[in-house]
């Protein structure tokens, strides 16, 4: 059995002032050609279809006219679950006539599809509240998946039973996930596990949200732990970080496949991937990662010479572009627009002006790093105002007060 695991679609993203739309089109095309052309039995998309919980009428088009095509005229299941990005209720309005197409939604923590039949192609053979069991037509297994979509604190309260997110998010989901896994998934079939949230290894590295977006982690009161995720599972498909990684800590492969676009600047540089995972009962899955090529690519560059820039932007005039400009006095207005006249991608110009004004006492000067991400701004900002570093609890406040600020904007 192949399985196709993609994730963080962020339909309708923009980048800046820049809609990435023509570029997702282009990208999901790209995807609907791997899926045919490995000839996969089903595909799993781990949330973020869209970037907004109100996505406009062309995300919303691309969305149902990308699963569609991805379910080859009902012969293939597509799994599709919320992210922290999704309305849950929006994702699971089109759930009737989505499932005509072969198209399976999932917005809320412990959905439940009843059993049904596409004709001749696979069967809904086993439901429970985040698990179905598909049963296609040409293997002789069937193939079972625990899902979990993006839960925040009121729907884990609603649908997962808890009261204290930050003690027990990873005993619920472990518990829950545990007691479906014992009771549904033998070793005579296919187990797999998908779901969005911020997963670690027990003890591992804390790893970076991706840049601009709403982040899942505030502290560590969201965080669960690979440890968490049955035996039994033989492959657990991930979505919300956009890098492709695996995470450490359980048997059997737990992977986070990328977003299929680099959607902000710290993400330049990255390889976007699709994962296809070849699978059968009881033994190990093969993972056969395959890179995305379409999308402009972002670039990150610094100059100090606004003629080495102009000369650089008009060699690459297909790339979205950060241009870091280090002078020491302000960019003149001729000179900002010879390098918006070279370009049509630039996203940002940031002026590193070095201030002669105050030296320090090994007489260099200070420079302004305005090219850093906000977090760290907010501590150099912090530093100049009190003399000293945030702690943990002011950094943790800050990323609350962003977490907030975005669910007002949405």
């Amino acid at each position: 059995m192949k399985i196709l695991h993609t994730a963080d679609w962020h339909l309708g993203k923009k980048l800046d002032h820049i809609s990435r739309l023509d570029e997702q089109k282009e990208v999901l095309q790209e995807i609907c050609a791997i899926a045919d052309e490995q000839n996969v039995d089903l595909v799993v998309v781990a949330g973020d279809l869209f970037d907004a919980f109100n996505p406009s009428v062309e995300a919303t088009e691309l969305l149902y006219q990308t699963l569609k095509k991805l379910t080859n005229n009902g012969r293939r299941p597509v799994i599709a679950i919320a992210g922290n990005h999704d309305s849950p209720d929006r994702v699971d309005s089109a759930d009737p006539l989505a499932r005509a197409c072969g198209i399976l939604f999932m917005g809320y923590p412990h959905a439940e599809v009843k059993p049904f039949t596409m004709e001749g192609h696979f069967q809904i053979t086993k439901s429970d509240k985040g698990f179905l069991e598909i049963q296609l037509t040409h293997v002789p297994y069937p193939i079972r998946i625990l899902s979990t979509a993006y839960a925040n604190e009121l729907r884990l309260k609603q649908f997962l039973g808890t009261e204290n997110k930050g003690e027990q998010l990873n005993e619920v989901l472990r518990s829950s996930w545990q007691e479906l896994a014992d009771q549904y998934c033998d070793s005579n079939g296919v187990n797999i596990l998908t779901a969005h949230l911020y997963m670690l290894q027990r003890g591992g590295e804390i790893l970076e949200e991706p840049e601009g977006e709403k982040p899942i982690k505030i502290g560590n009161a969201d965080i669960v732990y690979s440890d968490a995720i049955p035996p039994q599972i033989q492959y657990t498909a991930l979505g919300h970080l956009h890098r492709y990684q695996f995470i450490a800590g359980h048997t059997s492969p737990v992977v986070y496949s990328s977003s299929p676009l680099c959607y902000s600047f710290s993400e330049a540089g990255q390889q976007k991937k699709v994962v296809i995972i070849d699978v059968t009962p009881k033994e190990k899955p093969q993972i056969h990662p395959i890179t995305l090529h379409s999308g402009r690519p972002l670039l990150r560059k610094t100059f100090d010479d606004v003629d080495a820039a102009v000369e650089w932007l008009c060699d690459n005039p297909y790339a979205l572009v950060e241009l870091t400009m280090i002078s020491d006095t302000f960019m003149s207005s001729a000179d900002l627009k010879r390098i918006h006249e070279a370009h049509d991608g630039i996203i940002h110009i940031i002026p590193v002006v070095k201030n002669l004004r105050n030296h320090t006492a090994d007489n260099s000067a200070e420079v302004i790093r305005l090219e850093q991400d906000i977090h760290s701004l907010f501590e150099d900002y912090f530093v100049y105002r009190h003399g000293q570093s945030p702690n943990e609890e002011i950094k943790t406040l800050f990323k609350e007060v962003l977490t907030y600020s975005k669910d007002l904007e949405e």
